[in-house]
């Protein structure tokens, strides 16, 4: 007659019990390692932002600086303006050619998926966008028409009162300083978008919780 086989509670016993539990804090403790390893962490990031667009982010905005806060010596002042027109000229050239995330095609969206991400993003629900947002889009828009209107009067301004730069000649003194007026206002309208653009990717990095301006010096991001 066969003997019954006793539970299998009953052959573990405790010792097995305390071999599982240390089974499952070894296996705990693994996946801990593989979340820290160079390997999985270079797969949990992606590569956004290009080189070209990390370099002329950050010398745009000292550009910009040393042309806003210097006039004298005026040189200065000038070239600053034409590192200023290089760059928005590269960066309008680089939106057409350059890689996905830096081509305006990736970031302009419709008027309407903007005022919604804007919406969800207040109340901290916003959809996370691997490049620009729909809102950062229209900011990157905004500032390089700022920018060429901007230089653009202020080149007039130095070819008619200064009869210097590539106006020189073209355009009357009278002509120049009435727009002189315009270029200083919308210098500092320029200005303004700049701060409400820092203020927004502050409140995005801690809606979505990414450093962004982290990403934009090293151009990774998570992905």
């Amino acid at each position: 007659m066969a003997t019954a086989l006793p539970p299998v509670s009953a052959v573990s016993g405790p010792g097995s019990k305390i071999d599982a539990h240390q089974c499952s804090v070894r296996r705990l403790e693994r996946n801990r390692a593989m979340l820290k390893s160079p390997q999985t962490t270079q797969a949990a990031t992606v590569r956004v932002w290009d080189p070209f667009v990390r370099v002329f982010h950050w010398t745009l905005l000292a550009a910009f600086t040393v042309a806003y806060l210097i006039e004298e010596p005026l040189v200065v002042h000038v070239w600053a303006g034409y590192v200023v027109g290089a760059l928005v000229i590269a960066r309008v050239i680089w939106g057409f050619v350059g890689p996905t995330h830096a081509r305006f095609s990736d970031f302009v969206y419709r008027p309407a998926t903007v005022f919604e991400y804007l919406r969800d993003l207040f109340r901290l629900r916003g959809s996370r966008y691997l490049g620009h947002s729909p809102a950062g889009g229209y900011m990157v828009i905004l500032l390089l028409l700022l920018l060429v209107v901007t230089g653009s009067l202020g080149l007039i301004v130095y070819g008619g009162e200064h009869t210097a730069g590539p106006l020189a000649g073209i355009v009357s003194e009278a002509t120049a300083e009435q727009l002189e007026e315009w270029h200083e206002l919308l210098a500092n309208v320029t200005l303004a978008c700049i701060f409400v653009h820092i203020a927004a990717v502050v409140f995005a990095s801690f809606a979505h919780h990414e450093n962004l301006v982290r990403a934009m010096v090293t151009g990774w991001k998570r992905a």
